[in-house]
């Protein structure tokens, strides 16, 4: 039962931190919350491990806003908005 218990809270923590990391390359592009994909930050985090290996990035946050690294698709694409279906009848009854 401990083992379950600590792979939910270790489940937890990564994604506090990964909400956290989110939420501060939000803050960097100077965007809300929500336009940040988290699943591509995750993605984006091998991107990272390899770029830092390779001495080319020191902080996760400066390297995911970086324009070189908007091809990882961090932000998410803006929608069109929803039309609302209109079911009003074609003729009124009388």
């Amino acid at each position: 039962m401990n083992g379950i218990k600590l792979q939910i809270w270790a489940t937890w923590l990564f994604y506090a931190v990964l909400v956290d990391l989110g939420d501060a390359v939000a803050d960097e592009l100077s965007l809300p919350f929500d336009r940040i994909s988290l699943e591509m930050i995750y993605r984006g985090l091998y991107h990272f491990s390899v770029a830092h290996d390779k001495g080319k990035a020191d902080d996760p946050v400066k390297y995911f806003a970086a324009k070189e690294n908007q091809d990882l698709g961090i932000v998410k694409a803006l929608r069109k908005p929803v039309t609302k279906l209109n079911l009003a009848p074609f003729f009124a009854p009388p």
